[in-house]
C-alpha cells in the first residue's frame, strides 16, 4: 500500500475540484460522474489504480450496467454476485485486500487486478443508484483512508438529479 500522505493529497486535490467545479452549476449527474472518474484516474491512474468507474442498475434491477469509466474496457453488464452489486445491495463500501479470495463471487475484468474498492452512491431518496468501482494492480491497495475520501467524492451525487427517462 502507498504512503497515506500523498494519497491524501490526492484525493483533496480531486475533491476540492469536484467541490469547485459543481457548487455553482446546475446539477448533472451523468458530467459530474464523468468528471469524477476523469479526476480521480488523472490522479491516481496507472499508479495505484488500474481502473475506475461507475455501475448503475440494468432497468430491471437484475444486473449492473457500466456507466462513465478509464481507462480501458470493463466488463459490461455484471451480475450482482460479484463486489459491486454486494456494495449495491448492502448499501455499504466494499474493500478488497485481495480479489482472488472471492473465487466465484469476483467479476474478473482483468486477471491483473489484485484489489478492489466499491463505494455505493446514494441518490436524494437515500437508496443506491450506482457503484464506484476502483481496482488495482497492487495487492491490499484500499484501505479506510481511501474509503473515507471515496465517500466523500461521491457525495455531490447525492443532491443530483436522476437523468430524465424517454420512453
Amino acid at each position: 500500500m502507498s504512503d497515506p500522505k500523498p494519497r491524501r493529497h490526492g484525493y483533496e486535490k480531486v475533491l476540492q475540484a469536484i467541490e469547485g467545479r459543481w457548487k455553482r452549476r446546475a446539477a448533472d449527474r451523468g458530467r459530474i460522474m464523468q468528471h469524477i472518474v476523469d479526476s480521480l484516474w488523472e490522479t491516481f491512474g496507472e499508479g495505484t489504480y488500474s481502473w475506475c468507474g461507475f455501475y448503475l442498475p440494468s432497468y430491471d434491477g437484475k444486473q449492473l450496467i457500466l456507466g462513465p469509466s478509464r481507462d480501458k474496457p470493463a466488463c459490461s453488464p455484471i451480475g450482482l454476485h460479484g463486489v459491486c452489486g454486494k456494495a449495491f445491495a448492502s448499501a455499504t463500501t466494499q474493500v478488497v485486500p485481495d480479489v482472488k479470495a472471492l473465487g466465484g463471487a469476483h467479476i474478473e475484468c482483468d486477471p491483473k487486478n489484485l484489489s478492489e474498492i466499491v463505494v455505493p452512491v446514494f441518490g436524494p431518496d437515500g437508496k443506491p443508484f450506482a457503484v464506484l468501482d476502483v481496482d488495482s494492480y497492487e495487492a491490499a491497495a484500499f484501505d479506510d483512508l481511501d474509503q473515507r475520501w471515496l465517500e466523500r467524492i461521491v457525495r455531490p451525487l447525492e443532491s443530483s438529479p436522476a437523468p430524465r427517462v424517454f420512453e
